[in-house]
């Protein structure tokens, strides 16, 4: 089942009087269930498409169907609570609380559900636990490794339950043993259901996906696989 579908997507920058072209006819399906990498050089549309599709950033021209329903015409409102709702977000920097421990970071977007406190440390142990650190749950960011940083980026993910992950460059800072640990939670979550999209400049973490798409200049390159 077709769950994202992308049509003759542009996107266009002005600098001044000056047009600068990052996206150009994109077409993409992507089926519910699938493990996706989009990969390309640096400035080829990677980041812009994935702001796109995760509902951060709207095309020029073009139509993106969530779950058969036209994006485009969506209220800012109306985006942020498909990106609350429908979207799990994991950056290469964590964008973690550096004050809050790893419970509270994780439980911090059922805050904006309005979701009893009792619930979310329950639903935050439990994202925890499925990412290994359930014994970690009151170290502060400072008190954990990269690697269990991103753990706890990627749990934080889970907790709104989303009918998508997008994941972009989620081993860019780490280590290729903290970085194989992370894909292995992807490739995880993945089997038993999630529908996960990945930014990757990386061959071998792409490997982990089912199937790869190559950017370049901002089209999708023949190239892909």
């Amino acid at each position: 089942m077709t769950l994202i579908e992308l049509k003759n997507i542009s996107k266009i920058y002005k600098l001044g009087k000056v047009e600068v072209p990052a996206l150009s006819g994109i077409n993409l399906k992507v089926n519910r269930g699938e493990f996706l990498a989009i990969m390309g050089p640096s400035g080829s549309g990677k980041s812009t498409l994935m702001n796109i599709i995760g509902c951060l950033d709207r095309p020029t021209s073009g139509s993106y169907k969530l779950e058969g329903k036209e994006v485009g015409n969506k209220t800012q409102k109306e985006l942020a609570q498909i990106r609350r709702d429908k979207i799990g977000f994991i950056f290469q920097s964590f964008h973690l609380l550096a004050k809050t421990n790893a419970l509270n970071n994780v439980a911090l977007p059922m805050i904006y559900k309005r979701i009893p406190s009792r619930e979310r440390r329950k639903r935050a142990l439990n994202a925890l636990m499925k990412v290994g650190l359930k014994d970690r749950a009151f170290h502060k960011p400072s008190e954990l490794s990269g690697g269990e940083q991103q753990r706890v980026a990627i749990a934080r993910s889970l907790v709104n339950n989303p009918a998508i992950i997008l994941a972009d460059e989620p081993t860019g800072n780490l280590d290729s043993k903290a970085g194989k640990k992370i894909m292995e939670i992807l490739k995880k979550l993945n089997q038993e259901g999630k529908t996960i999209i990945l930014v990757t400049h990386d061959e071998n973490i792409a490997r982990f996906a089912q199937r790869r798409v190559y950017l370049k200049d901002g089209k999708i390159h023949p190239h892909t696989k």
